[in-house]
């Protein structure tokens, strides 16, 4: 099955461009009330992913939590402790799914790594809950189990 079947479109999602500053991107984070933000540069590129626990660290640590000086500060001067790494458009379902299984979501970029939307883990959870679960439960049911 392709993937694009479970793309969520960049059009559809929030994200931070890597020229925004610290303050900006807690904003947007606050805003949308997301986790974890897709960081794409002004070309489209994804660069990674920006979560609340980078955040907090590096307010705590790099600014004593002082938001004035955040805002001096571009998110590429932060330490981001996990990469999310992305799958290109061609990807399996099964390269998601193992990406899914330690992620939130996946990152989808084109051949030229231009990020163009995610896969979130609840629709591929969905996906395999429909195909293999769901029957199995409605067997069950039919037959009294």
């Amino acid at each position: 099955m392709n993937i694009l079947f479970f793309l969520t479109p960049k059009a559809d999602l929030a994200f931070i461009r890597t020229d925004a500053n610290v303050a900006k991107a807690l904003k947007i984070m606050e805003q949308y009330r997301y986790t974890a933000v897709p960081l794409i540069d002004k070309n489209g590129i994804y660069k990674g992913v920006l979560t609340e626990g980078d955040m907090l660290y590096n307010l705590k640590n790099q600014f004593n939590f002082n938001l004035d000086l955040a805002r001096t500060h571009s998110i590429m001067d932060l330490d981001i402790r996990r990469n999310y790494e992305p799958v290109r458009i061609g990807a399996t379902v099964t390269d998601v799914y193992k990406k899914a299984m330690v992620q939130n979501f996946v990152p989808v970029v084109d051949d030229d790594g231009v990020f163009i939307g995610i896969v979130k883990r609840r629709d591929i959870i969905q996906y395999f809950y429909d195909r293999y679960i769901q029957p199995e439960d409605d067997r069950k049911a039919a037959s009294g189990e």
